[in-house]
């Protein structure tokens, strides 16, 4: 083994939700997200992998084994950088009926950035940071 550090190429993130229907209405009709894939067991749809980009959400049906009323979401936030104007993306999540916990903004270091909150209390911090273009 190496000294060399750890160099990940892509994360995906798994999201246990409530109401895996309304959470996939919310991914795919209001952000943007397709669906890559659906996950079944026993017939039943337990799962869905969505895709924006280079972006990857499996969102997975809770089975309620630690409590229907366990918070979702607290200290958690996932950041999505897009070479996409945020704002009509910001626009498009309001049109259909999202709410944006912060208007798009200009932050100090370049970026232009808004934060939305999936049905679940997931929190999603969209940004434009032409810093990051063709990286």
């Amino acid at each position: 083994m190496t000294n060399q550090s750890f160099r990940g190429r892509t994360l995906t993130a798994s999201l246990t939700v409530k109401d895996l229907q309304k959470s996939l209405a919310w991914y795919r009709d209001v952000v943007g997200f397709t669906v890559d894939q659906n996950h079944e067991r026993e017939g039943k749809l337990t799962a869905v992998s969505l895709k924006a980009g280079d972006v990857r959400l499996l969102i997975v049906q809770d089975d309620g084994a630690r409590g229907w009323d366990r918070v979702k979401g607290e200290g958690f936030s996932l950041q999505i950088i897009t070479d996409q104007n945020v704002d009509e993306i910001a626009k498009r999540i309001k049109d259909l009926g999202g709410t944006l916990d912060s208007q798009p903004a200009d932050t100090p270091w370049g970026a232009r950035v808004f934060r939305v909150r999936d049905p679940d209390g997931f929190k999603l911090v969209i940004s434009h940071d032409p810093r990051a273009a063709g990286r």
